[in-house]
């Protein structure tokens, strides 16, 4: 045998180990960013169970003796009374979007449920948006820390992908299940070709293909038609 090929075996072999301690090393990584997730969404669900359980009820409480306590007193029924009363309300309405908004009530049961309800503020914050949702109407269980990271990447990718100052655009969202794939499509019209390309290209989206891939195991990818741009989240 010669030199020059012990040489290349060497190589090609520490080449091999290399890429295994890499691989390795990439998995243990993955490993414990999910085991981090999933504290943090557990964290994020006992705060968010307190405030229901909690604050929710209180300001319930409050409200419902307030209005007992002008039944039986007509006398205090005034405009500060009825001021106080609605401070309650908005109060009460604050921390159930609080709530919500550190873990949906729904992701425990639906996926579906959860993406209609983080969309309903876009609705009415952007009403000029088209928007068309597609959800199943029944849904299996899943673990409901990887519900969240579909539902944070879909909320991070509208952020990044809708814009502002743009009205014609429409976003279409579905979700589809089939025997061991699951998937979450969004796929956005743009105006213009220019408009697509600047939407489509921006380094934050690779960080959210990434992210999404790491934290789930699942992945990401993209696809663009004429004025269309279109992401698939799969799991």
């Amino acid at each position: 045998m010669s030199l020059k090929l012990c040489t290349q075996i060497i190589l090609v072999a520490a080449y091999i180990i290399t890429i295994v301690y890499f691989l390795k090393s990439y998995h243990k990584i993955q490993q414990a960013l999910q085991w981090w997730s999933s504290r943090q969404s557990i964290k994020l669900f006992l705060e968010s169970e307190k405030i229901r359980d909690g604050l929710l009820q209180e300001s319930f409480i409050i409200r419902r003796s307030l209005d007992l306590l002008t039944v039986k007193n007509p006398n205090l029924l005034t405009q500060e009374t009825q001021e106080c009363l609605h401070r309650i309300d908005n109060f009460h309405d604050s921390l159930a979007a609080l709530s919500d908004c550190l873990f949906p009530a729904s992701l425990q049961d639906s996926l579906p449920l959860a993406i209609e309800s983080l969309l309903k503020p876009w609705l009415i914050s952007h009403p000029r948006l088209s928007f068309y949702i597609d959800m199943p109407a029944s849904w299996r269980h899943e673990p409901a820390e990887r519900s969240m990271i579909v539902l944070r990447a879909l909320e991070e990718l509208l952020i990044t992908s809708i814009p502002e100052a743009i009205t014609q655009t429409s976003i279409y969202i579905t979700l589809k299940q089939q025997e061991k794939l699951t998937q979450l499509i969004v796929k956005i019209s743009y105006p213009d070709v220019s408009t697509l390309i600047f939407y489509s290209q921006l380094p934050e989206l690779n960080y959210l293909y990434k992210s999404f891939h790491i934290l789930t195991g699942g992945k990401c990818f993209y696809m663009s038609q004429q004025f269309n741009a279109t992401w698939y989240f799969c799991w």
